[in-house]
């Protein structure tokens, strides 16, 4: 599933032309293109979505989004590691081979 989650924006940046922004999710950060959102700032709040801000949002709300995604395990299955995950859902360990061999 792909979604559209609010994050905090921690850093902005160009980047060839291109205005940037390291942006936390909940405790997940990753790098955001702003072009969307020329005038957003540091502090702010936008919904992501597949690597682009698309509107701004208010922190409260952002927030309980946040919250409520974390609840319902929504964070980790857009954030999570998909190799790690497909192995839990098939009941191994990636690992356990690693050290089989």
């Amino acid at each position: 599933m792909c979604l559209a989650v609010p994050g905090r924006v921690l850093d902005i940046e160009d980047r060839d032309g291109t205005r940037m922004a390291t942006v936390d999710f909940g405790g997940v950060v990753k790098e955001v293109c702003l072009e969307y959102l020329p005038d957003l700032q540091v502090g702010e709040y936008a919904i992501v979505h597949v690597g682009f801000a698309l509107q701004r949002l208010d922190e409260e709300s952002a927030r309980q989004t946040l919250e409520l995604f974390a609840e319902l395990g929504m964070l980790q299955e857009e954030f999570g590691d998909a190799w790690e995950m497909a192995a839990a859902e098939a009941g191994t360990d990636p690992l356990e081979e690693v050290h089989n061999q």
